[in-house]
């Protein structure tokens, strides 16, 4: 239980920036201009958005596959937040005036399109794939709170490097001060679940 404090602390400081700063980023610190649909404000916004959404129901799928409380309490503390922030992004591109979806490759802002084939529902660098997501919903127990840290750290892994990259590319000083809340509070949930996936005999993946 060492870690809940921890965890819930991290979790309530990062709700309370997103609903401060969701209706005051159409072109903040950029000049008043609105981003185009091209632009890496704009390719952040969906491609993250499409990211958490998997980590939300990886969370809510854990939370109902074990009994243990530390990783119940952290499934949750990520869905409630990744939901929280994936609902902001999707404002901001409505703000915007921009679509939601793209008829380009995920990570085309990037210069990183191909990086992904998409085989077996894997869109971008870190995701799940589709049979993955299955096994996770089919274990119990200790298999299931392993194999769910371990998805999530390579899940948590691929959001840090995109979260990094709307840090170097995006304009909106706003989304990139989130995405630079991303990057830690991801980073310290990388060496958490570590720690967690050690006191059960595991280690991550990669």
């Amino acid at each position: 239980m060492r870690h809940a404090g921890l965890i819930a602390g991290a979790a309530a400081a990062a709700l309370v920036a997103a609903g401060a700063i969701t209706y005051a980023v159409a072109g903040d610190d950029g000049g008043g201009r609105t981003p185009s649909a091209e632009s890496a404000d704009a390719g952040f916004a969906r491609d993250m958005a499409v990211h958490h959404q998997q980590a939300v129901e990886m969370s809510y799928i854990v939370r109902d596959r074990t009994k243990d409380e530390e990783v119940r309490r952290l499934a949750y503390d990520i869905a409630q937040t990744q939901a929280n922030q994936r609902g902001m992004m999707l404002g901001w591109l409505d703000l915007w005036g921009l679509p939601k979806v793209s008829s380009e490759p995920p990570m085309t802002w990037m210069d990183m399109g191909g990086m992904a084939s998409g085989k077996d529902g894997a869109l971008m660098p870190g995701m799940a794939s589709d049979s993955e997501m299955k096994k996770l919903g089919e274990l119990d127990g200790k298999q299931a709170e392993v194999f769910y840290l371990q998805l999530m750290t390579d899940h948590h892994k691929g959001g840090v490097h995109m979260a990094e990259g709307c840090v170097a590319k995006c304009r909106v000083g706003v989304e990139k001060r989130l995405a630079q809340g991303m990057v830690e509070a991801q980073q310290s949930e990388i060496s958490l679940m570590a720690d967690m996936l050690k006191e059960r005999g595991a280690r991550p993946r990669s």
